[in-house]
């Protein structure tokens, strides 16, 4: 299971003088008088913020452009919309089921090992960094540094390259405030959440009243179902369901308020867009929020790009602090090598998982294009997602009397379930290029896992060469193990 290499904080008694340990009242202390653990300094209100936050992301002002490309008319966008917002909304509510029945950390990753066993939970790990993650975050990425770009060469096309560049200093800007402390993590989130509802209020209202004046020409003949076809039509909720990011792990009461308060937001940006553009001219649009700003906001057009540019960054952040704790717990369950389960000795932050992400992300900033990328992440998430649930149906099965003190009625978690597969597998036929990668590099963890995991049968030599790398890196990161039990 990853065995062996990295150096147990007990034998590190000389990195600055903060692994020097003293028995007091049978507990292991640092010289400053604190156990290195991971620290639980979320509260309430930081916690509504990352869930929101993460609902909430740069998704409704990317995804409107994909939904509309896919489904082919504005009327049938909007369908989709408000089917993606009930679709996300079965999905949490399923999550609520899976979170309540086991209250271990790590998230879908536990999900999946207490349901379905170790090699999917491995499998999720896996594509979660090889490629979910860094897909997520650098298509946030991109978004963040083209509304931050845009604005200054409108309307012009943005330089491709300095947008690029933009983009891999705002997640290198996450990168080091999740590094640095989770407390500056969770203010940093509560502030960006209120800017990004902020945000969409500013978009919705001009629409309303618009709407309202009677400028309803862009609805006209807002059903049109020529240019619809089936294939296209898992991309479209790849994109709208992009943008809602159902909250994994919170109470059902408040999954059913934010999920139906998000719809009805996400529905009402969706129709601001359409009262001012025309569909051809959402299509045309690099940056939808500017292009809607240009028309309706004139007063404060320039005010937009910086308002989703922060939205964006807000979703980073909440990316990067909520997936790698899940590496953390797969890393501390033998499943993932057990540098991902240290953490600072000072900062009390996860710093390997969240430092280790952050080279992949720059990679595919630097390759990718925000709706391929979207694509290509989805599949993998999306058929985890399913599997998940599946396997809350599978267990409720075999262990009935199991305490749940939630249940989500069957015929949603069943609903959700097969529409999830569906979606995914037609996917494979609608854009066989990107999520056809994603399928073959989730399965390349296959044989990563009965080599690593489920049989250690790693030659001495790459194992001598693992355990020398993991030594090193636990050195320069000045990190160690947790010396406190905390789950």
């Amino acid at each position: 299971q990853f065995k062996g290499g990295p150096v147990e904080s007990s034998d590190r008694r000389e990195m600055d003088g903060a692994q020097v340990k003293t028995e007091v009242d049978g507990k292991k202390e640092t010289a400053g008088g604190e156990v290195v653990h991971l620290r639980r300094e979320i509260g309430l209100l930081p916690a509504v913020s990352f869930i929101i936050g993460t609902v909430v992301g740069s998704g409704i002002f990317i995804a409107p452009k994909g939904v509309l490309m896919n489904s082919g008319s504005v009327g049938l966008s909007l369908v989709v919309w408000g089917l993606c917002g009930i679709l996300s909304l079965f999905g949490a509510l399923c999550y609520a089921e899976l979170g309540t029945s086991f209250s271990k950390s790590g998230g879908h990753y536990t999900y999946l090992l207490e349901t379905l066993g170790p090699l999917p939970a491995f499998l999720r790990l896996w594509v979660e960094f090889l490629f979910i993650r860094p897909s997520v975050a650098s298509y946030v990425s991109l978004a963040f540094g083209r509304y931050v770009v845009e604005s200054f060469f409108a309307p012009c096309a943005a330089p491709t390259v300095l947008i690029k560049l933009v983009s891999i200093l705002g997640v290198t800007f996450v990168v080091a405030i999740n590094c640095w402390s989770v407390s500056t993590a969770s203010r940093t989130q509560v502030t960006l959440t209120f800017i990004k509802m902020f945000a969409l209020v500013l978009i919705i209202i001009p629409g309303v009243i618009a709407l309202a004046q009677g400028k309803t020409e862009n609805f006209q003949n807002g059903f049109e179902v020529a240019s619809l076809t089936l294939d296209r039509l898992p991309l479209a909720f790849y994109n709208g369901l992009y943008a809602y990011e159902a909250p994994l792990r919170t109470i059902p009461l408040a999954i059913i308020c934010s999920m139906v308060t998000v719809t009805i937001f996400y529905v009402l940006v969706n129709v601001a867009y359409y009262t001012m553009m025309t569909p051809a001219e959402l299509l045309r649009s690099e940056a939808v929020a500017v292009t809607f700003a240009n028309r309706a906001l004139q007063g404060v057009a320039s005010l937009i790009p910086i308002l989703v540019a922060l939205s964006c960054l807000g979703a980073l952040n909440g990316g990067f602090f909520a997936v790698p704790r899940m590496l953390f717990v797969g890393a501390r369950e033998g499943h993932w090598p057990p540098i991902f389960s240290m953490i600072h000795v000072r900062r009390q932050t996860p710093l390997p998982a969240v430092l280790l992400l952050y080279p992949l992300v720059v990679v595919m900033i630097l390759t990718g294009e925000i709706y391929q990328l979207i694509n290509f992440a989805s599949f993998a998430r999306w058929f985890f997602i399913a599997l998940a649930t599946l396997g809350m149906l599978i267990h409720r099965y075999r262990f009935p009397l199991h305490p749940r003190p939630f249940k989500v009625p069957v015929v949603i978690a069943v609903t959700f379930t097969v529409v999830c597969f569906f979606i995914v597998g037609l996917s494979l036929y609608s854009d066989p290029w990107n999520t056809g990668r994603s399928f073959i590099l989730t399965l390349t963890g296959v044989p990563v896992y009965y080599l690593t995991v489920y049989r250690y049968r790693l030659p001495h030599k790459w194992r001598e060469i693992f355990n020398y790398i993991s030594t090193q890196l636990q050195i320069l990161l000045e990190v160690a193990q947790q010396e406190v039990q905390t789950y």
